[in-house]
């Protein structure tokens, strides 16, 4: 007999042995405590041994699965559960958290923890969470709804983040929209906000496009707004996103701002001019900290953007007349962009009508186009006040009620035809340049004409600077590199 236990003891030690003894049974008591609080649950559990056998299977996985708990002992998990992984976390040694699992056709979230013991694995406990088992319908069903919403997010985000315009989509010939279009390449290397100026219709958003393109953002969101066209009332919400109830009519679930969406991308507010004397600081402050509130909110939202402005107006003088803040222009002025109007570079004149003449018949099917001397010459004195917007414009209306292949002075709207031989003006560029440019009246093909144009430019500038190429090169506003080059494709000597 065991000493201890036949040893008289003192009265004062007889609990003590009673919790001595209790000690001995814990085990038993807390294996059938664990069993019943497994067993009490919501979620599905398992427990497997090494080489994936069932060792315990509750009952609410039982139901689940439609079948008795106590019968999977001992069979193989792949026999009972299906797409398990619970044998291969026993060989890798590797927990899966929060995985999905389809099971039953839903898919389901699980867990398979590995359990070790002295460094060794002696089994693997797996877990379903679900709720409750009427609740699997219900979660199947989210899911799907969520998938749906998963899907037209990424399609708006595809539409977001796609950029119609490049640096190559700027058209033109003249000094200085070449500078303008290296100045723009620069900018694309850095992450400095960049201010846009021009009139309105010079083309401010292809810039914004061409220079979000060929930064290192182009794979990021392009958002666009443009400050004129929201209501007052609105425009905060939409640059800076609001909380759910955070006013009347405001979504259930709340909606971001702008600033949010161009995360890691670029964001562009066009006609920067027209922002409300109210919302300049808040905009200020997102230029310097990269955070803000949502409207409604109680935290703040950091956001890595890169913005780009564009204002049709002088921000110098509405700065003087007290509508727009010195500072915010000075946060915005970092690299300027000045684009001068069409009636400033005439040279770009021809060669931008005939690439949106060449564009045109192409999306609608069409022979090439061409236009005889007069009419390439209306459109050249033409002073263009809607600049680049209103010479697309009037083309287009041209050639929707042309007859035959050749835009003639009297297809072209009569306040144009009237500019055809300007009394007192001298055109600076040569006849020769404006046909072919334009497409003249031989018929030439679009890209024939334009290559003709380029080629007499070219002989002009040579013969102008006595063949001196460097010379020649800055006034045709191309580098030197390049005029050789060009000299080349022509068989220029």
């Amino acid at each position: 007999m065991n000493k201890r236990l036949s040893t008289p003891t003192p009265a004062g030690a007889a609990g003590e042995s009673r919790r001595t003894f209790e000690r001995r049974r814990l085990p038993v008591k807390e294996l059938e405590l664990y069993r019943l609080v497994l067993d009490s649950i919501h979620n599905g559990a398992v427990v497997t041994d090494p080489d994936g056998y069932v060792l315990y299977f509750n009952e609410p996985y039982g139901r689940f699965l439609g079948i008795e708990a106590e019968k999977q002992i001992g069979k193989h998990v792949t026999e009972v559960i299906e797409n398990t992984r619970m044998h291969i976390v026993s060989m890798t040694g590797k927990a899966e958290i929060n995985v999905v699992q389809r099971i039953k056709g839903q898919d389901m979230v699980v867990q398979r923890i590995p359990i070790r013991k002295n460094g060794k694995i002696i089994a693997v406990f797996g877990q379903v969470m679900f709720k409750d088992v009427r609740d699997i319908g219900k979660l199947a069903r989210k899911l799907c709804i969520l998938e749906s919403k998963v899907r037209l997010y990424e399609q708006e985000l595809l539409s977001l983040r796609s950029t119609r315009y490049t640096l190559d989509s700027i058209v033109g010939v003249s000094s200085s929209i070449v500078s303008l279009k290296k100045a723009a390449q620069r900018a694309a290397a850095t992450d400095l906000p960049v201010l846009i100026t021009g009139e309105s219709g010079t083309g401010k958003e292809i810039f914004a496009h061409a220079i979000h393109n060929a930064s290192s953002r182009r794979l990021y969101p392009f958002i666009r707004i443009n400050c004129a066209a929201i209501p007052r009332d609105l425009l905060e919400s939409e640059l800076f996103g609001y909380e759910r109830g955070a006013f009347t009519g405001a979504k259930a679930c709340g909606k971001p701002g702008k600033f949010e969406l161009a995360h890691h991308g670029s964001i562009f507010l066009d006609e920067i001019g027209d922002l409300p004397p109210e919302t300049q600081p808040k905009l200020l402050r997102v230029l310097e900290e990269k955070e803000f509130e949502r409207i409604g909110g109680t935290s703040y939202v950091s956001s890595n953007f890169r913005l780009i402005a564009a204002s049709n107006q002088d921000l110098k003088e509405m700065i003087a007349a007290g509508r727009f803040r010195t500072d915010l222009f000075y946060r915005l002025n970092v690299l300027q962009l000045p684009i001068p109007p069409l009636r400033e570079r005439r040279e770009d004149i021809p060669v931008i009508a005939a690439h949106m003449l060449a564009k045109m018949c192409e999306e609608s099917s069409l022979a090439p186009i061409s236009a005889d001397p007069r009419a390439a010459e209306a459109l050249f004195n033409y002073d263009w006040p809607g600049n680049v917007r209103e010479l697309y414009n009037v083309l287009s209306r041209v050639l929707s009620f042309l007859e035959g292949d050749v835009i003639r002075l009297d297809d072209l709207p009569v306040h144009i035809q009237n500019r055809s031989r300007p009394p007192g003006r001298t055109s600076s560029l040569s006849a020769d340049y404006i046909y072919y440019s334009m497409l003249g009246g031989t018929g030439l093909p679009l890209r024939e004409a334009a290559s003709s144009a380029e080629k007499e430019s070219i002989a002009r500038a040579l013969a102008a600077s006595g063949n001196n190429k460097a010379r020649a090169a800055r006034a045709l506003g191309i580098h030197r590199t390049l005029l050789y080059k060009k000299m080349k494709k022509h068989s220029i000597c």
